[in-house]
């Protein structure tokens, strides 16, 4: 793997502000999405419009766009495990959880990032405060779903779609450390589109087979969401964060998982009037503070062996 380019300290401050913000407001669009427009139908309409605008401008502003087929595939793979293993499947489970609570059951996405990062990516261990925050990332779950357990009021659906959640954290957590172990030269705009547009064929051929696409309601609301998810979720945000995936040590990238849901709550409260409780306070709570341990200790690991990135000081 090559080494990117050290970045400017503004353009790593501005792609993580960026990454916090729009990502944190995509789960109230995708949530809103979803009601009219069945899930892999509605990702496979809003990454193959983004992806080939992506591409078409890249050609346009002079970037390459053509590249060898094994570094397409690469891409494509990448794209298929973040878009659709991690984002198709946030958009069925909010057809069963709220947007709020799917936030904060992703912010365990760090917690696989430190495993995947080690097995992949080095020959670090996990310290004893890494396994100390996995340990109380299980136990903020269980907090976030007691008042449901105990009610008796999770249903099968619910329960299905929180274990999904869990799963496409892990898919997206692989997607994205495999993009930083796989550099391999492409620009980074284009490599964005290639992995968009592969995405957005995945989700159509899914859409095509396992979904009923006759009840598919075009309401202005669904679409307007759809739009928000094209430019404010595809283009920008997601092009912010291969772009932080390049050049910033995913430790620290990892971190937008702990930031998104305190804006997905706070949207899914105000605008869609979700349920927020002391069970979900003290929840995200326990959550946030186990990946904080988790990432903390990761990089203090890099820092005392002396392999951290100079840029590591430009990601705080």
């Amino acid at each position: 793997m090559h080494s990117a380019p050290r970045p400017s300290r503004w353009m790593v401050i501005l792609a993580f502000g960026l990454v916090y913000l729009f990502w944190g407001s995509t789960y109230l669009a995708i949530d809103v999405a979803v009601q009219t427009i069945p899930p892999a139908l509605m990702c496979g309409i809003r990454f193959s419009i983004a992806g080939v605008i992506m591409l078409a401008v890249c050609a346009a502003t002079g970037r390459k766009i053509f590249y060898s087929p094994r570094q397409i595939a690469l891409a494509s793979i990448v794209g298929l495990l973040l878009l659709m293993g991690g984002n198709l499947t946030l958009s069925y489970a909010e057809l069963a959880v709220s947007s709020g609570l799917a936030a904060l059951i992703i912010a365990v996405t760090p917690l696989w990032f430190l495993v995947l990062d080690q097995l992949l990516l080095g020959d670090h261990h996990i310290s004893r405060r890494g396994k100390a925050g996995l340990l109380l990332g299980i136990m903020g779950l269980f907090v976030l779903v007691w008042p449901e357990l105990r009610a008796g009021s999770l249903g099968r659906r619910e329960l299905i779609a929180s274990i999904s959640l869990i799963g496409g954290s892990f898919s997206w957590a692989l997607g994205s450390v495999l993009s930083k172990r796989w550099q391999s030269g492409m620009d980074v705009f284009s490599s964005t589109g290639w992995q968009i547009v592969a995405a957005g064929a995945g989700n159509f051929i899914f859409a095509i087979f396992f979904e009923d696409l006759k009840h598919a309601t075009w309401s202005h609301r669904s679409l307007a969401a759809v739009g928000y998810l094209i430019v404010c979720g595809s283009w920008i945000g997601y092009t912010a964060y291969i772009y932080l995936l390049e050049h910033v040590p995913t430790p620290k990238v990892s971190t937008y998982a702990y930031v998104n849901p305190v804006v997905a709550v706070f949207l899914g409260w105000l605008i869609l009037h979700e349920r927020v409780d002391r069970f979900i306070l003290m929840g995200s709570a326990i959550v946030v503070l186990s990946v904080i341990l988790v990432t903390s200790a990761k990089v203090k690991e890099k820092i005392d062996s002396g392999q951290l990135p100079a840029v590591e000081a430009g990601g705080d």
